[in-house]
């Protein structure tokens, strides 16, 4: 995977404390009990971790996959860094 991917899991794991084990590229949010409230915190604190990417709240939805959000979250920071 990615960087970003690599980064966002981090967050999961240290920031929320979800079980490393249970998290992988498939995985729907959904699956780890998270909700809409949990991911638009999981958006706020990537934001700031990944500096120069406008995060809106709605950008992932429980049903997407990890490595969806991480795509996501790139395609931003690409948009952002372009001129």
């Amino acid at each position: 995977m990615s960087a970003v991917y690599d980064r966002l899991v981090d967050l999961l794991v240290d920031r929320f404390e979800v079980d490393r084990a249970a998290v992988g590229p498939d995985v729907v949010f959904a699956d780890l009990d998270v909700d809409s409230l949990f991911l638009v915190e999981l958006l706020l604190v990537a934001q700031s971790e990944f500096a120069g990417a406008e995060l809106a709240e709605d950008l992932v939805a429980p049903s997407d996959t990890i490595g969806r959000a991480a795509e996501l979250i790139e395609r931003r920071l690409t948009t952002a860094a372009s001129p």
